[in-house]
Order: C-alpha cells, then sequence, then structure tokens
C-alpha cells in the first residue's frame, strides 16, 4: 500500500472561535507533520491534509474530541508521496465562495442521495418514481473537462459564485426531472442544493459525499462517469479506484 494517506472532509457548522481554531489546529497538523490546507469560516471547516496514517488519524481523533466535528467523516485515498508542499490552515469568509449569504446549510440541509441509491438510479435510467434523473454538475468548466457523469449538465462555469445567475437562467429546463448535483466532494453541492430547493425545484438532491465517495462506494466502478476527478493537489486527478492518474491521461 502507498505510504501517504490524504484525507478531504467539510462540516458546515457555525464557528466563533476562528483564531484560537485556526491556532491548535495548525500546531497540531505541524507537529504531526501533515501537509495540506484547512479552511475555516463562521460557516463550517474545510480540509484537505496529507501524511503518515497515524498522523492524520491521530489529527481527526482531536478534531473530532470537539463536539462540533464529532462523527465528521473523511473521504481517504493513498499516493506515494505527499500531494502538498506545505501546510496552511487559513480564516476565510466561506469555505466554499458562492456569495450567496442567505445559504446557510447548517441551518439545514437539502436533501440528499446516497452513492449506491445514484448507481441504482443511473443503471435503471430514472429514480425510484420513475421520474428521468439528470446529473447537475456544479464545477468549475476546467475540472468538468476532466471527467464527468456521462450527459451530465454543465454550464461552463468559472467559479462556483456564478451557479446561482446560471441556475436562474437555466432553471425550467430542469423541470418535470430529478435533478442530482454534484462535486468533487460534496461542499459544493451541498450549497447548490439549496438553492434549487429556493428555487422551487422540489425534485432536487445533492450527491452525498460528491465524486469521491461515489468512487469509494461503488468500489471504483463508478457506474455513469467517464475520466478522472480533478483535485486541486500535485496528484492532479484520481481515477474511479482512487489512484492518481497522470496528467496526461485525457478524460
Amino acid at each position: 500500500m502507498a505510504a501517504i494517506l490524504n484525507i478531504s472532509s467539510y462540516r458546515f457548522v457555525p464557528l466563533d472561535d476562528l483564531p484560537a481554531l485556526r491556532d491548535a489546529l495548525h500546531q497540531r497538523a505541524q507537529a504531526l507533520q501533515l501537509t495540506g490546507t484547512v479552511l475555516l469560516a463562521e460557516e463550517g471547516i474545510n480540509l484537505f491534509l496529507a501524511g503518515s496514517a497515524d498522523g492524520v488519524n491521530a489529527w481527526l481523533a482531536a478534531l473530532r474530541a470537539d463536539a462540533r466535528f464529532a462523527g465528521l467523516e473523511a473521504k481517504q485515498s493513498w499516493s506515494e508521496a505527499p500531494p502538498f508542499k506545505r501546510l496552511k490552515v487559513k480564516i476565510k469568509r466561506e469555505i466554499i465562495r458562492m456569495n450567496h449569504p442567505a445559504v446557510r446549510p447548517a441551518a439545514g440541509r437539502a436533501p440528499a442521495v446516497a452513492p449506491e441509491v445514484l448507481a441504482r438510479w443511473l443503471g435503471q435510467g430514472h429514480d425510484d418514481a420513475g421520474r428521468p434523473v439528470r446529473m447537475l454538475d456544479t464545477r468549475n468548466a476546467f475540472e468538468v473537462d476532466d471527467g464527468a457523469f456521462d450527459n451530465a449538465i454543465d454550464w461552463r462555469i468559472d467559479k462556483f459564485s456564478e451557479f446561482p445567475a446560471a441556475l436562474a437562467a437555466h432553471r425550467a429546463e430542469l423541470e418535470g426531472a430529478t435533478i442530482v448535483s454534484y462535486c468533487t466532494g460534496g461542499i459544493r453541492c451541498e450549497k447548490a442544493a439549496i438553492v434549487m430547493q429556493e428555487m422551487g425545484l422540489s425534485h432536487s438532491y445533492q450527491l452525498e459525499g460528491g465524486i469521491l465517495k461515489y468512487f469509494e462506494a461503488t468500489a471504483g466502478q463508478a457506474p455513469g462517469w467517464h475520466g478522472r476527478c480533478f483535485v486541486f493537489d500535485e496528484r492532479l486527478g484520481l481515477d474511479p479506484a482512487l489512484h492518481p492518474a497522470s496528467a496526461a491521461a485525457g478524460a
């Protein structure tokens, strides 16, 4: 097995002690020789870290000891070398920028569909109520170009803050179908699904855990998916088995 454990996770939860939390998380990760990025905001935490399995698991255990992060799940993959050069723990305005302050996932999530259920829906061509299923990609255009669900809706957005306006412009095209928003790890589609619900698209869901959880839950088979999943680190992309894909490997 490769020596480096890579994790990604997020949680929308109100945080009011950001400077102290930043310092504590940074000191702990530094002591355990972890690299990667942890983003903190009043709305929650978003993290991507890598290191030895013992170090990563020790850091996660300490984080989960805080009641606000108890039970926090982390998606895992392995690599031969750390995909991050340094450690950064930052305070941001949002842990994923949408510029839509009314969207507050901590106050209530939009409905989610489990990866195993989505795989079944895609295989049978409709949801359990017989409605056609359409996949809505909430990622930036260059990410979509590396890989996506087959026939997914792609509005070619350049940044996530463009999503609400794109949804408003195309809302009529989504009527009559079950819409599943998706992204790399779940954080963007969590906000996107709330906006869809707010716009009256009642048959809309987020893919629980995003693409990476879909790869993991379907044991690398990823039915209905083509290409690799772009990731923002030196691995560049992951195939459905969660193995790093070379930069030359096309979607």
